[in-house]
């Protein structure tokens, strides 16, 4: 295939990627992350991942896009907004702003289904498998390998001109495609406003956060208590936690999406305490249905409205 054919494959991917309302779109060779091996093998056996033991797994796909579909030729790397127009009051217990709206996983599972479908619709017959953070995929490096951000000192993709309030969904597939492959200047600079801000100190060291300490860890991954020396650092967070992208400067860019499965219209922006603790098992079924707040189940979400209200109040 010659680069005129490439470059006109390319295109069509990225008008695809537009027109499903993608807020950018970046593709890199698949090929081995060498340099990340030895990373991610310190990170797991300083256990970093805590109770998360998924993340043991796979170790070699998570390196190697062409060990999860064989023949693999590009990473196309799709960046969709998730940043609110409207928020929570600040005093009441908080959720983390992806979870306003529906699953994203389930809606970007059927934009990358979409997007694979008209691929093979302009293009021709295309092999290959989309992934959300489910997966065994490095996204963030993904993400900054092919010049769509810088993974910054809380460890998020960071976009100069949008800040880091987005998902980031990959295509790998065996197609031939322009690779950007750049290497995206840092521009955290000598700010610390994330590890400053962190309340249970989990960014450890610039670029390097220590899951098992995080917020969203203990209210969403963790099954059992939130060991106790924690239980009054976790701010006013009941799932997720923000705090590390709030206080970075350069969501001062961030814009509302224009996904209307984003949009929350459930009421629960405006619930207050009372609202959360009348919710019911049956209820907390029915509500959250589609919705990301479903993950830690009722029992976990019970667990984190306990502490907010022993160490905020009502």
């Amino acid at each position: 295939m010659n680069k005129q054919q490439i470059s006109h494959q390319t295109a069509i991917v990225k008008q695809i990627a537009n027109n499903l309302g993608f807020m950018s779109c970046g593709i890199s060779k698949a090929e081995f992350l060498e340099k990340e091996a030895t990373r991610l093998e310190q990170w797991l056996k300083k256990g970093m991942h805590g109770s998360m033991s998924y993340m043991e797994n796979y170790f070699d796909k998570r390196l190697n896009p062409t060990l999860l579909v064989e023949g693999a030729k590009s990473v196309v790397t799709l960046l969709l907004n998730y940043y609110p127009e409207q928020k929570q009051n600040a005093t009441s217990p908080q959720i983390s702003k992806y979870a306003y709206g529906n699953d994203y996983h389930e809606v970007i599972k059927a934009k990358t289904k979409k997007f694979i479908e008209q691929i093979r619709q302009q293009i021709g017959e295309v092999q290959g498998r989309a992934f959300v953070d489910s997966a065994p995929v490095m996204d963030k490096v993904w993400a900054q390998k092919s010049g769509l951000g810088w993974i910054g000192k809380n460890s998020n993709v960071i976009q100069k001109q949008s800040g880091s309030f987005f998902f980031i969904a990959h295509l790998i597939i065996d197609l031939d495609l322009d690779y950007e492959n750049i290497t995206h200047q840092d521009f955290c600079g000598t700010c610390t406003k994330c590890l400053d801000a962190c309340p249970t100190q989990a960014i450890v060291a610039p670029y390097i956060v220590d899951g098992s300490k995080c917020i969203s860890y203990f209210t969403i991954e963790l099954k059992e208590s939130i060991p106790q020396e924690y239980q009054n650092k976790l701010s006013n967070w009941i799932f997720g936690c923000d705090i590390c992208q709030d206080v970075c400067p350069w969501n001062r860019f961030s814009k509302p999406h224009q996904e209307p499965d984003f949009i929350n219209t459930t009421g629960i922006l405006d619930f207050e305490t009372k609202d959360w603790a009348e919710i019911t098992e049956s209820t907390f079924s029915t509500y959250f249905k589609n919705s990301a707040i479903k993950r830690p189940k009722f029992k976990g979400l019970k667990r984190n409205l306990d502490c907010y209200v022993k160490n905020v109040g009502n």
